[in-house]
């Protein structure tokens, strides 16, 4: 049996109703903790029960981002929402075995970095089990609980991929949810939302961490020392933790290889003493800094 891990202190008046009284977040990394936090903000009142390792929960109960806390499911078995924050496989995990903790309805949703295997796996829930899939395009340089913030998700876009059909109550619950922690919610089917996230996201990823290891590598500490700015931004992702890419790759494995793939052939068609590298430099330029303006909305 876990043990049940409780927070003292009272909780204070709300401004709003909260679309969901009593939550479990299963993983309590950046996402889930950060998802915590803004809901303690908004609703005090909302029982927050968080799913992780013991020392985990006892991080987040000294940031007063859980009422009570345990390392399995048994301790979710009241809530009306559920959110899975765990990495993308193990999100899969859980979901088979999740009504079996969970005996009454509730809507389940989850923010992992791809979704076409995740909402496989949701069909097998019973129906008292809701799933609306989701994934929130923020983030940090940094993961764990320890970096998590309340205004996370401000300003950013929530992608929630329901099932196919009319609008659901749980798709509007979830949608009320996410936009209360200041997210924008878009709506995309799991195969556009992996192969539009597979360039917005996990090429830049795995890129970024590939050029900082090749530079490290060939310059070393004193070569490192001579870097500007252009190396520092240019690999701002480089510090993210292996565990939860790990997934991704294996979960988004067509779309990152493509991506991969036509990368690699731009990088070719830049390499001095290929014909045409002069133009195709040109062009490449030119394109990128006409999308950049785009992206940086100038």
């Amino acid at each position: 049996m876990s043990k049940l891990l409780p927070m003292a202190g009272a909780r204070g008046a709300e401004a709003s109703d909260p679309p969901f009284e009593r939550i479990a977040i299963v993983g309590f990394g950046l996402i889930g903790a950060s998802i915590a936090l803004g809901v303690r903000r908004l609703w005090p009142s909302v029982l927050i029960v968080a799913v992780d390792r013991k020392d985990v929960i006892e991080t987040a109960m000294r940031a007063h981002a859980a009422d009570v806390g345990a390392d399995d499911l048994v301790v979710a078995a009241d809530v009306q929402l559920v959110v899975l924050a765990a990495p993308v496989l193990e999100n899969i995990r859980l979901l088979a075995g999740l009504a079996a903790h969970v005996p009454g309805e509730a809507v389940v949703t989850d923010v992992g970095s791809t979704k076409r295997e995740t909402v496989a796996a949701a069909r097998a829930l019973p129906e008292r089990l809701t799933f609306v899939g989701g994934h929130p395009l923020a983030g940090a340089a940094v993961g764990g609980v320890e970096a998590a913030r309340p205004d996370l998700f401000e300003g950013r876009p929530w992608i929630l991929t329901p099932p196919s059909g009319a609008a659901s109550p749980a798709q509007a619950a979830v949608s009320a949810f996410v936009e209360a922690l200041g997210a924008r919610v878009h709506l995309m089917t799991p195969e556009a939302h992996d192969s539009t996230v597979a360039y917005l996201s996990h090429l830049p990823q795995l890129a970024a961490s590939a050029l900082m290891h090749l530079v490290g590598e060939r310059t070393g500490a004193e070569g490192l020392a001579l870097a500007g700015r252009g190396l520092r931004d240019t690999t701002r992702l480089a510090s993210s933790p292996p565990d939860i890419w790990r997934d991704i790759n294996t979960s988004n494995a067509d779309n990152i290889a493509r991506a991969i793939d036509e990368l690699v052939d731009i990088l070719l068609r830049l390499r001095p003493g290929t014909g045409n590298s002069g133009d195709a430099l040109e062009q490449t330029f030119q394109s990128a800094a006409r999308w950049k303006r785009l992206l940086e909305g100038d």
